[in-house]
């Protein structure tokens, strides 16, 4: 223990969703220790105060005589200087379904380390050890001895995927490794050398094996993109299964995933994935590209970052867009899915792009640079304002491997270079390095595009480019007619709005999001019969429309506009040689 932080681990109920935590200081500060806790978590570019779920923190000596410890603001508190070792007792309320938490009850549990473990100030890189203890209480769902440990932190004494004792090398790696705890699923498996394991925690009766399958070539192929061995020597997934939820997490070694129960491969999968189980696969993906693209080649400014406060950067576009863009090539190059399965992927993101009014308002650079306040907070006016720079920025890196591929190089190889300069040696990349690496294979046509793509909002060039490659693009409306908005099911019946743009017709009649329109020209409308009834008017009808603003009645004349062609559709051509049919076959 000399020389050493440790964290205890324990729950003596855990049906009330707290976890207890131990925190044991060999050599605290001799002007009085102080401890912080993180603000928000590596990937997750919102500020979050975990500090909220923590209950009152009560400090000890080694002999149990207690040690007073005040506030210093939201999330650090100052101990009274102490002779020896001080132990720090708290309990962290844990019951947020997310990947970004943590959530305990009789059925299991799961947490990051940003959401338990007070750093300790002036000691964030001396190793720490951590106890994990089997939980307590009768009201355990069915017997104890049946729940089990699933992450990437080193073992110190524990058996594998076992409670006990596990260590990490400073503060900064032991919050990089989630951890599962709970009754799961686990499947082992070998990719090109490499220890790979699925933890699936929740019912379900997915195609394990199908899975692990496509999993492994998708992860074989996204190894050797880079030419070398995998950054990591073991990688652990660990998904959870629910009845509705998505999103992703990534981490140095693994990568925490919620998914729709129905989205895991069935029994009876055809060849071809399910729309679905193809989004599932995408996301792990898209976390597993991650280990290289933001793990490791990551912004200047989040090498070391200040968890304590908002960390700006305009390089979103970069880590976040462009992962978006490899992730559904590598379902592709893998063999999982077929070119017509990409086109298909592409046109959909290409049609989410052109959907967002936001994109004619907000540049990719301020996306990216003000996800903090505008992406990560999301109202109803969200999608008027903000562009996203996961969507906008795959269209950007589209365009950039089209570019580059028509003078002889492709993305492939820009991001292999970046890789090589900066990624390996985590000496985080600049805007001025990536433009660098872009400029010496497109030369001043690069600066410019930069210009364009990151600094206006200026259309893009996809549409031209994928022409220039031999695609045909096709551009129509997904309806004839359109009142501009975005709609949902009102809990007491009728349609609620629930965006409204702002150029749009609904608007123009003094519409708002929030409003739940009940009848349209004298005739009750809900969400099942929407569609239908607005299809049934051309452009310039004028339409009654019937409706609450919160309890209050209201009604006004709306004039229906011809809707928008923006639904992309793309046909590769089926010459082998022209991209992107070749990536089928390029690895």
């Amino acid at each position: 223990m000399l020389n050493t932080i440790h964290y205890g681990v324990s729950s003596a109920h855990p049906a009330s969703h707290y976890f207890d935590i131990c925190l044991t200081i060999a050599e605290p500060d001799a002007t009085g220790q102080v401890l912080w806790l993180p603000d928000w978590i590596p990937g997750s570019y919102m500020i979050r105060d975990f500090s909220r779920h923590l209950t009152p923190l009560k400090a000890f000596t080694r002999n149990g005589q207690s040690v007073s410890i005040a506030a210093i603001d939201k999330s650090s508190w100052r101990c009274a200087p102490v002779v020896g070792e001080l132990l720090v007792r708290y309990r962290v309320y844990a019951w947020d379904m997310s990947v970004r938490t943590a959530l305990l009850d009789q059925f299991g549990g799961f947490f990051n380390g940003t959401s338990l473990f007070l750093a300790v100030a002036g000691q964030e890189q001396r190793p720490v050890t951590i106890t994990i203890e089997q939980p307590q209480g009768a009201e355990v769902s069915g017997n104890t001895d049946e729940w089990r440990v699933a992450t990437t932190l080193t073992r110190a004494g524990a058996e594998p995927l076992g409670f006990g004792d596990y260590c990490a090398a400073n503060y900064d790696e032991l919050i990089d490794h989630p951890v599962e705890l709970g009754v799961f699923d686990y499947e082992a498996f070998d990719v090109d050398g490499v220890p790979h394991a699925i933890a699936i925690t929740g019912a379900h009766r997915g195609n394990t094996p199908r899975l692990i399958n496509d999993l492994k070539r998708i992860c074989e192929t996204q190894i050797r993109f880079f030419e070398e061995p995998a950054p990591f020597s073991e990688y652990l997934f660990l998904l959870r299964v629910v009845g509705s939820g998505y999103g992703g997490l990534e981490h140095r070694s693994s990568t925490s995933l919620i998914c729709n129960r129905d989205d895991l491969p069935s029994a009876n999968e055809p060849n071809a994935p399910s729309a679905g189980y193809t989004q599932l696969l995408g996301l792990c993906s898209h976390e597993y590209f991650h280990s290289w693209n933001v793990k490791r080649l990551k912004p200047d400014v989040m090498v070391a970052p200040n968890l304590r406060q908002p960390v700006h950067t305009e390089l979103l576009w970069f880590f976040e867009g462009i992962t978006s863009y490899y992730d559904d090539q590598f379902l592709l190059r893998s063999g999982v899915i077929n070119v017509e399965a990409y086109a298909k992927l592409l046109s959909q993101n290409i049609t989410r792009h052109l959907q967002t009014p936001g994109r004619v308002v907000q540049t990719l650079a301020d996306s990216s640079f003000d996800a903090w306040t505008k992406y990560y907070q999301q109202n109803e006016n969200t999608p008027n304002v903000v562009v996203s720079y996961y969507v906008k920025g795959a269209v950007m890196a589209l365009c950039l491997d089209l570019m580059l591929r028509a003078q002889d190089h492709d993305l492939d190889n820009v991001m292999r270079d970046l890789w090589q300069r900066y990624g390996r040696e985590l000496k985080g990349v600049s805007n001025e390095n990536i433009a660098d690496v872009l400029i010496s294979k497109l030369g001043s046509a690069a600066e410019q595009f930069l210009q364009q793509a990151l600094h206006s909002t200026e259309e893009l060039p996809w549409q031209s480019l994928l022409e220039d490659a031999g695609a045909k693009v096709t551009l129509s409306a997904a309806n004839s007619v359109s009142l501009g908005v975005r709609t949902q099911s009102a809990d007491d019946g009728g349609v609620q709005l629930r965006v409204v743009d702002p150029s749009g017709a609904a608007a123009a009649a003094g519409l708002s999001a929030g409003d739940v329109i009940i009848a349209l020209d004298n005739l009750r409308v809900n969400a099942a019969n929407w569609d239908k009834r607005i299809a049934q008017y051309a452009a310039g009808d004028s339409i009654s429309v019937y409706a609450f603003r919160r309890d209050e009645w209201l009604s006004c004349r709306c004039v229906v506009a011809a809707a928008a062609h923006d639904t992309c559709s793309l046909v590769f051509t089926e010459d082998p040689s022209v991209w992107p049919a070749s990536l089928a076959s390029s690895n």
